[in-house]
């Protein structure tokens, strides 16, 4: 296996690590991820997503806070690939978002690049930035913060 392929995640994978399941996962595959720097992933953009049938009828578009979700869970991702922390007790929930802002819409067809880069962590809290692309075009962007928590306590 080369060092390339250690950094790639499948959809098998990525179900391993997040709990999303249909219609909620947003990440289609890890293309790389450094630990604790940064992962690019995406989100292949289908009409035959559940929310293009009332968002919005005759020009689908994707909603904002769904591709804002999109960069959440591919944050995530970087999260539990960074850390040697036991997971199978704990969530990862995100506690805030800064300045986000939306720039492109996007539409079926869209091949949806998410790029998280960790800004710091400490302890079990986490902020990175998230950016989302369409065809190389900055379509949403954000600063994020994240914990890892216990299941017992939500």
């Amino acid at each position: 296996m080369t060092a390339t392929e250690q950094n790639i995640l499948d959809i098998r994978q990525i179900l391993d690590l997040l709990p999303h399941r249909y219609p909620f996962l947003l990440v289609d595959r890890v293309v790389d991820y450094t630990p604790l720097e940064s992962i690019e992933a995406y989100k292949n953009v289908t009409m035959n997503e559940p929310f293009f049938q009332g968002h919005f009828p005759g020009i689908p578009v994707m909603p904002g806070v769904l591709i804002m979700e999109a960069l959440a869970q591919a944050g995530g991702l970087l999260v539990l690939k960074s850390t040697d922390m036991p997971l199978e007790d704990k969530l990862f929930l995100f506690t805030g978002m800064e300045k986000v802002r939306f720039r492109k819409p996007v539409y079926p067809g869209d091949k949806l690049e998410l790029k998280c880069r960790l800004i710091r962590h400490k302890l079990k809290l986490w902020k990175m930035e998230g950016k989302a692309y369409v065809d190389g075009v900055l379509a949403a962007e954000a600063e994020m913060t994240a914990a890892i928590m216990n299941k017992e306590d939500m």
